[in-house]
């Protein structure tokens, strides 16, 4: 398909409503993402109790995977792409000052208030220990533990160096550019897996960079998005979605999850593959799921974007409050997950079952959390 023309920008309340709803979705995903890897799927998390049901691990993992392959980048993406309207309306020195606020007094507040009462959950109810918290404390040495804040140290970093790459001339707005086409869009993903494939050399899937929590395999994507949600801004890519460009990435998403993804999963057991070798260190495996990941995510991304313009554009009073209460449930929603898979912990079921009953309650929960604490004085300034 061939590159399409700018159009006239939308006005902001169409772009924001669908944006706004792309957020929400976003944030009940990460919120279910973390309460599957607690009964199974792959990844870390605060309590485990993973089942032992193959055809459960294996749905576990396809959703899991497929999350990861796009949420967090397509986050970024969100972001960036409010960044440069709010750094030339406020200027350098407000715009860094209102980041700080808004990004580093979250952080402060998970890793120093809410993170200790997390770990403290998980050592006196899920592993039965009888210290009390106080107890707990005198031996707590995880401060800075950003747990799933991480996302907001790392926009925060990315919001720093854009300030100074915007003051030092190097963030300087070039000519026009147009949106590119499917295929270019399609090569570009695949460059990203080349280039992640290279980076897990050094930094497989799970390995950490302490205390910050950054998953450094991942990062090709979260920063190539970041910078192009900048990119989408200056040129107005987003006024140039369409419905029938969404539906090509669609199929292109549905074949990468339904058909591609199960054969990886055949490929590792008929070779006997380990886990290891999809994670990085050069294998031909991982060059395989690194590609993988990086069309299946941008493939989704895209998608989506253009759906929800054409489909999911509205502003109902009740989809505004949960979108104003998006970043509060991101930030709270561990300590319901954490809470309602303990007080599960006794209950004698299969955890795919759990999850099954869990799922729509920390859903449900962390909103309204975090719809009340939107509410609070000085907290409803921050986030």
């Amino acid at each position: 398909m061939p590159a399409q023309t700018l159009q006239p920008a939308p006005t902001v309340k169409a772009k924001i409503n669908y944006i706004d709803n792309l957020r929400v979705l976003l944030t009940v995903l990460v919120i279910l993402h973390h309460t599957t890897i607690t009964y199974g799927g792959p990844g870390d998390w605060y309590y485990r109790e993973p089942t032992t049901s193959t055809g459960a691990l294996i749905a576990m993992t396809l959703f899991v995977a497929t999350n990861q392959a796009f949420f967090m980048g397509f986050f970024f993406f969100l972001s960036a792409l409010f960044t440069e309207s709010s750094y030339n309306k406020k200027g350098a020195k407000k715009f860094v000052a209102d980041r700080l606020k808004r990004l580093g007094i979250p952080l402060l507040f998970y890793s120093f208030m809410l993170s200790p009462v997390l770990n403290y959950l998980v050592y006196s109810y899920g592993k039965g220990k009888t210290a009390t918290f106080l107890q707990y404390l005198g031996g707590y040495d995880s401060w800075i533990n950003f747990g799933v804040m991480w996302f907001v140290a790392a926009l925060l970093v990315f919001t720093l160096v854009y300030t100074v790459l915007k003051n030092t001339g190097v963030g300087k707005p070039a000519r026009a550019i147009n949106l590119p086409g499917n295929n270019v869009i399609l090569l570009f993903a695949v460059m990203l897996g080349f280039i992640s494939y290279v980076v897990r050399i050094f930094f497989p899937v799970g390995w950490v960079l302490h205390p910050v929590g950054f998953q450094l395999a991942h990062f090709t994507q979260y920063i190539a998005l970041f910078a192009f949600g900048i990119v989408a801004t200056r040129n107005n890519w987003l006024a140039n979605l369409n419905p029938k460009r969404g539906r090509r990435w669609l199929i292109m998403s549905l074949l990468m999850v339904i058909v591609v993804f199960p054969f990886l999963y055949v490929v590792k057991e008929t070779t006997h593959s380990p886990m290891e070798s999809f994670q990085g260190n050069g294998s031909w495996q991982s060059l395989v799921v690194a590609v993988w990941e990086q069309v299946t995510g941008i493939s989704i991304i895209m998608a989506l974007l253009c759906i929800t313009k054409a489909k999911w554009n509205t502003g109902t009073p009740f989809m505004q409050k949960v979108a104003r209460a998006a970043f509060a449930t991101y930030i709270i929603h561990p300590l319901v997950v954490i809470s309602c898979t303990l007080l599960l912990k006794s209950w004698v079921e299969n955890p795919a079952v759990k999850l099954l009953v869990a799922a729509p309650i920390v859903v449900i929960t962390s909103f309204l959390l975090g719809s009340l604490l939107v509410k609070l004085p000085g907290v409803k300034n921050v986030v």
